[in-house]
């Protein structure tokens, strides 16, 4: 038997855990060939089939998730029109709802699984040749060969999932990726409605001493990052305390990014968080919304004020990065309600603010009550909504555009500190920006760090004239060509340092090249900036200011 797995990922800088999970677990390995194709949504599937066929494989088995699943049909409909005898079984949260329709969708698709399939997929690969025997597989949801039938096996879950062979011990776990995720829990003790987790208890996790033993795996193969899959990294304080200071013995040959509740921040927690090495840990706080009775219609739980309370903390922490999390199409969520709460965010100096659109999940809440919520969602992947009872499909799309902005400025480390300034300065600046870069149709282009800032430059020439210098400095800290607009005021030419300035960044030695951004009109105040001469840096290295 050949079993041939399809890798489909959104770039070659993912990878899946789901082909090192099961395989994990196969003990028999004679009596099974294991093979995989691997590609990216963006590839012509010509190929992928080509390779498909060269293999003629027994069982063709994948994992659809929201940014693969469309792709992955068109190469799964290919292969079996050329391979009608190959069974293919599909498996993913996509399938965590009713699939009745799915299947009579898709005649080509033979089962799906929905749940945890460490367990069921070599059960079902047992008795693969025989229909009749499916009916014992968990989770397996099938249309009957012989009666036509729909049958479903509800939803499959591992109950020892600390027993589980860790997906690093199989052969087919990539070490070649920048970053290697690690599950640590399964489920979440959290309620939120639109969460394909929202659901499942209890909540399962590994013991502290496998993750050590796990974590130096991970170390010998030279990974620095590391992604825990925990829904709620804090759910319990006590582990959270232990995990913390298991990542602390890793600095400073790792970085974890973690999932955290702001809410459920103990004092002892925000002790240890405060020690923490600086750039061993990028948070992500779950917010959502800032309004008490959004988060109740998503069903989400915890104190909105204790929410506040414990992310102002975390974005206080200099030694961590701190991502904030809005969900744009939530119930009850207005779009005034998000620009309002992007300006908060950035009062609160979050390290990033990620405004995404609510994806109405099979098999969450959210989904079975569309309805009821005022949801109009598309019934295509990735179920993106369309339009609620507060928020119509144009305000949605501002809403898209919102993150955009914030994608190409706030998250971007040379831009961020003038955009907070602007944000905070005018509470109308996003709108008036965003109104702007629309007009020059370029809010939906991929844009380059330079011409960002020249258009940021040109917007407060014309709009906030007094933060186009704040605009400059930014433009030459990134190490940007003095050549270029935004450093049209800079001086380079025969400069020598003055006798008095007040040095803000660095060491200023001779033989650094000088150059000066006056802020008056006298060009007697303004700020300096050296640069190595022989060193192919572009950068600067010293900052100082003349008062």
């Amino acid at each position: 038997m050949t079993i041939l797995w399809i890798d489909l990922n959104s770039s070659y800088a993912h990878a899946s855990l789901a082909l090192p999970a099961l395989h994990a677990q196969w003990t028999d390995e004679g009596g099974a060939e294991w093979e995989v194709v691997s590609a990216t949504v963006n590839e012509n599937p010509g190929p992928v089939v080509e390779q498909i066929c060269l293999r003629r494989p027994d069982v063709l088995a994948s994992t659809a998730w929201l940014f693969n699943h469309e792709a992955l049909l068109h190469i799964g409909a290919r292969a079996k029109a050329l391979l009608p005898d190959c069974q293919l079984v599909l498996g993913g949260p996509e399938f965590l709802g009713d699939n009745e329709a799915y299947l009579r969708r898709h005649p080509y698709v033979d089962a799906v699984f929905r749940g945890e399939g460490e367990e069921a997929f070599p059960q079902w690969l047992a008795c693969r040749e025989h229909p009749e025997a499916w009916g014992g597989v968990p989770g397996l949801c099938y249309l009957d060969p012989a009666s036509g039938e729909y049958r479903d096996n509800g939803r499959a879950g591992v109950a020892r999932f600390d027993r589980l062979v860790p997906p690093e011990e199989s052969r087919f776990f990539n070490w070649s990726k920048p970053f290697v995720q690690l599950e640590t829990t399964r489920g979440c003790f959290n309620t939120c409605a639109f969460c394909v987790s929202g659901g499942e208890k209890p909540v399962r996790a590994l013991p502290v001493e496998g993750i050590a033993r796990r974590l130096e795996n991970i170390r010998r193969h030279g990974i620095r990052d590391v992604r825990l899959l925990d829904r709620t990294f804090n759910y319990n304080a006590a582990r959270a305390r232990e995990l913390l200071e298991l990542f602390r013995a890793f600095h400073p040959d790792m970085r974890f990014h973690l999932e955290i509740h702001p809410a459920l921040l103990t004092d002892e927690l925000k002790d240890l968080l405060r020690e923490m090495p600086p750039g061993l840990l990028h948070l992500e706080a779950g917010i959502q919304s800032l309004h008490a009775d959004v988060l109740g219609a998503s069903r989400r739980a915890g104190s909105l004020e204790a929410s506040l309370e414990g992310l102002r903390f975390l974005c206080s922490l200099s030694n961590v990065t701190t991502h904030a999390d809005l969900i744009a199409g939530l119930p009850l969520y207005r779009l005034s309600q998000i620009f309002d709460d992007v300006r908060a965010l950035a009062g609160y100096r979050a390290g990033e603010i990620q405004l995404e659109s609510l994806k109405v999940l099979p098999g969450t809440e959210m989904r079975r009550r569309a309805g009821e919520l005022g949801l109009c969602y598309s019934p295509l992947p990735p179920y993106e909504v369309l339009a609620t009872r507060e928020t119509s499909p144009g305000e949605l799309q501002t809403a898209r555009l919102l993150s955009r902005l914030l994608d190409g400025y706030y998250n971007t480390e040379a831009w961020q500190d003038v955009t907070r300034r602007l944000v905070l300065h005018d509470a109308d600046f996003l709108h008036t920006f965003l109104a702007y870069l629309t007009h020059l149709n370029v809010i939906d282009h991929p844009l380059s760090l330079e011409r960002r800032g020249i258009l940021l430059y040109d917007f407060c020439l014309e709009h906030y004239p007094a933060f186009a210098s704040a605009v400059s400095r930014a433009w030459i800290e990134a190490g940007l060509s003095l050549k270029k607009k935004p450093a049209e005021r800079v001086r380079t030419k025969h400069l020598a340092p003055p006798k008095h300035w007040t040095i803000l960044h660095g060491a200023y030695k001779p033989g650094l090249r000088l150059c000066f951004l006056p802020t008056d009109e006298e060009g007697e105040r303004g700020y300096w900036y050296g640069f190595e001469s022989e060193a192919q840096v572009a950068r600067p290295v010293f900052k100082a200011e003349t008062c």
